[in-house]
């Protein structure tokens, strides 16, 4: 059921690649010495972008991760991943560093994901900004139709951030606008990103 992550959930993920059809032309008018130097970087540019696909995988595969935890992962050169995001069960955490931990070309990790405190009070909105951002008759429902819902809502101290990916301008205000109207709620920010 949590099998996917959003494509959003780890933005910090995505890498510039220079291997594209006009860097791979250029590369070619070159001189033998500069080649050498392409290739290599291409080579590391290519393991890069295979770790940062392995990190995705581990993190959309945790058991436990859903709609309302958020996690992060950003590599650092020599194989390090710092992993970053706001999560409700200690054990989703754990579990995180301990998955990207057992990854081959991973040489360190550093753990800056934050358990939010236990609350009734918090429990109770993440409910009712669920059924509010999800609600049946709201174009947003398409997206509860997935296995990972796309936005996210993290609730703390009755605050809360909405985080994740859709599709257009408008739909990331209806989130925001809904989630505004949920009675109890102290403060909505809106991360949502737009994916055109």
């Amino acid at each position: 059921m949590r099998r996917k992550l959003f494509a959003t959930a780890m933005t910090a993920l995505w890498l510039m690649s220079a291997s594209g059809p006009v860097a791979q032309a250029q590369a070619k008018q070159n001189k033998p010495a500069l080649q050498g130097r392409s290739a290599d970087t291409d080579r590391s540019e290519k393991h890069q972008h295979m770790l940062a696909n392995a990190v995705r995988h581990e993190l959309a595969t945790l058991p436990y991760y859903d709609v309302f935890d958020w996690l992060e992962a950003e590599l650092v050169p020599g194989g390090g991943v710092v992993l970053r995001g706001q999560v409700v069960r200690p054990t989703t955490a754990t579990d995180a560093v301990n998955r990207v931990r057992s990854l081959e070309s991973v040489t360190e990790v550093t753990n800056e994901i934050k358990v939010l405190p236990l609350s009734r009070n918090d429990d109770d909105l993440r409910v009712s900004l669920y059924r509010a951002i999800y609600n049946w008759s709201s174009p947003l429902f398409r997206y509860a139709m997935r296995a990972m819902p796309p936005i996210h809502i993290i609730v703390e101290n009755g605050r809360a951030t909405l985080k994740g990916a859709v599709a257009q301008q408008l739909e990331s205000q209806l989130a925001y606008t809904y989630a505004s109207q949920v009675p109890g709620i102290f403060e909505v920010r809106n991360e949502l990103r737009v994916d055109e």
